[in-house]
């Protein structure tokens, strides 16, 4: 029997069709709202729009029934229908000069300090600690910062610091308005701070190994076949 390979011209290439205005929705979906622009009847339009917005929602089901997260997929169907789309949104029609601003700059954190190691959010931390009042809600917060101080300093340099180094560090960072001393505060002992990422890897190895055992049985079989 012989087969005849089809004419390219019967085919239509997606390089021949205009760009997917949102690429993650897929070709389906954009055809489908090319198709509504076209429905002449209102009522007909607004019923497919809502079967649109289902199909949207179905990508993030978790969020379909979040009124936020309908907001968003209904500016997603104006968005793929070029704002040209006449059908009762229960939500504002999106302006579409909004959507052509471009995002404002991020600002990025350009002063330097000591020991970075530690982060720029232990840096802010200990900013807003030193404007607290004297008391009970300011120590635990500093014990706190001096906690997270210790375990960012282990993770990054060695096993195993003295208190005092972690207190001397905090009065640097905090220009000498924080001076706490060792025997004054006692802070958790590594094993305790470092104990989840320990447990993590051991995690990780006990699968790796398992992943090495199960491929030298496979090896084995093939091998005794």
């Amino acid at each position: 029997m012989n087969h005849q390979m089809p004419n390219d011209k019967e085919f239509i290439y997606n390089t021949d069709k205009k760009p997917l205005i949102i690429p993650e929705y897929g070709r389906y979906i954009q055809d489908m709202v090319d198709y509504l622009k076209t429905i002449e009847d209102k009522e007909k339009r607004n019923k497919s729009a809502k079967a649109i917005i289902q199909q949207l929602g179905m990508r993030n089901p978790h969020l379909r029934d979040v009124p936020d997260f309908q907001h968003k997929l209904w500016d997603h169907l104006f968005m793929m229908a070029e704002f040209d789309l006449d059908v009762d949104s229960p939500f504002p029609k999106p302006n579409p000069e909004k959507f052509k601003e471009k995002p404002e700059q991020l600002e990025y954190p350009n002063k330097g300090y000591r020991f970075r190691y530690y982060g720029h959010i232990i840096k802010k931390m200990i900013d807003i600690a030193v404007t607290w009042e004297e008391g009970e809600l300011k120590d635990r917060l500093i014990k706190t910062i001096a906690n997270h101080m210790k375990k960012n300093y282990l993770t990054w340099n060695k096993d195993h610091v003295e208190d005092a180094i972690i207190f001397e560090h905090l009065r640097i960072l905090s220009d000498g308005k924080i001076n706490m001393k060792a025997d004054e505060l006692k802070l958790r002992e590594a094993n305790q701070l470092v104990r989840k990422n320990n447990s993590q890897k051991n995690n990780n190895n006990k699968k790796r190994n398992n992943y090495n055992n199960n491929n030298k049985n496979t090896n084995y079989r093939k091998k005794r076949s």
